[in-house]
């Protein structure tokens, strides 16, 4: 495996690195309560999963 002969600038290693960027998660509606959760997981605000009650619900 060949190795590098010479040492590459900053600006080319960051050039290599400016893709890496975090992404906001994909939402979803949740079909109980319309409340925004992640998909393919139990709603944090009514506690249903594919029309299931999971968990009991947080009282406000």
């Amino acid at each position: 495996m060949p190795n590098p002969k010479k040492r590459h600038s900053k600006a080319r290693r960051d050039k290599r690195r400016a893709n890496w960027k975090l992404e906001a998660p994909q939402l979803s509606l949740c079909p109980q309560c319309r409340q925004p959760k992640m998909p393919h997981r139990v709603c944090p605000t009514c506690g249903h999963y594919n029309g299931k009650e999971i968990v009991q619900a947080p009282e406000a």
